[in-house]
């Protein structure tokens, strides 16, 4: 046998042994690797923001607090009439007689549109066995809706 071709031989011999035994290794070695679980993704809302800057005060719901509930619907009615885009834009009485409470709605300025809804000034009048006041403020109806009361707020006396 000739010299180099021992040589080539154990060379090629040593290469097969480590292989196998780097292949055993890895096989062997695989078995103890911890298995990656992927979770099913579920779909969530995205978190409610702790505090936002758009929060409107409530709504005011009649005229004033001595108002009674047939007082407030003749004034509601007074305010349906005097704000209608299609009125003549006079101020519209109302009055209970079963109370004694009274009053008028004069628009004033020219109906706007805000928000989807048709909307328009307004100064108000209530007197009553109490006293006289003036109220201020804006109602608007979305369409085909009734007009609702959007702001209010007391007056000393009509500007």
């Amino acid at each position: 046998m000739r010299r180099g071709a021992c040589k080539v031989g154990s060379v090629t011999l040593g290469l097969v042994v480590a292989a196998s035994a780097l292949g055993s290794v890895l096989a062997i070695g695989g078995c103890s690797q911890p298995l990656i679980m992927f979770a099913p993704q579920v779909d969530t809302a995205p978190p409610e923001p702790e505090s936002t800057g758009s929060i409107e005060p409530a709504a005011p719901k009649s005229f004033g607090p001595d108002l009674s509930g047939e007082d407030w619907r003749r004034a509601k009615a007074a305010l349906s009439v005097a704000l209608d885009p299609q009125g003549n834009g006079q101020p519209v009485k109302w009055d209970n007689p079963d109370s004694g409470m009274r009053g008028m709605v004069n628009p004033t300025g020219l109906p706007f549109v805000k928000n989807d809804e048709i909307c328009r000034g307004f100064l108000a009048s209530v007197i009553g066995p109490g006293g006289n006041r003036f109220v201020r403020g804006t109602g608007c109806r979305p369409s085909g809706g009734a007009w609702e009361l959007k702001s209010l707020k007391a007056t000393t006396k009509p500007s």
